[in-house]
């Protein structure tokens, strides 16, 4: 008897979607499930009272708008990732100081769906020798310098 190969490919490949999806669903929830996060970006600079630090923040689908930012004020929103990803996956923020700009992601979801983990929480501190990041809100780390 001959096995018709062409008629098992449709059941092999579905198959393998069913335990990717599977895979995915036990090992990475929030691709399928979409997952809210906490993001903020901390004018953490030590002496500029007089000036402020001007944020503006967008995604491809949305105009979130600015604010100027006085010596420990805040800018946060919350980020709903969609299914697989899908939805708004990305935020970048353009930081003006003085006569320099930066412009930066301040969430990108194939990025941070790690890094942000496991309090969901994305926390940009801004200060004059660069951006630091933290997960929680309490440990910060040197992402990238101004320039």
């Amino acid at each position: 008897m001959k096995i018709n190969t062409c008629a098992l490919f449709p059941c092999f490949l579905t198959l393998i979607t069913f335990v990717t999806v599977f895979i995915i669903t036990i090992k990475e929830p929030e691709y399928l499930s979409g997952t809210k996060y906490s993001i903020s970006v901390i004018n953490g600079f030590s002496n500029n009272s007089s000036l402020p630090l001007v944020i503006w923040c967008e995604s491809e689908e949305n105009d979130m708008g600015g604010r100027a930012l006085q010596e420990g004020d805040d800018y946060s929103w919350s980020q709903s990732t969609g299914f697989l990803g899908v939805g708004i996956s990305r935020v970048f923020c353009t930081i003006k100081w003085e006569s320099v700009r930066k412009v930066f992601d301040a969430f990108h979801f194939e990025r941070d769906i790690h890094r942000c983990s496991p309090f969901k929480m994305c926390v940009w501190l801004v200060k004059e020798d660069g951006f630091y990041f933290s997960n929680d809100g309490l440990l910060f780390q040197k992402d990238f310098s101004w320039m």
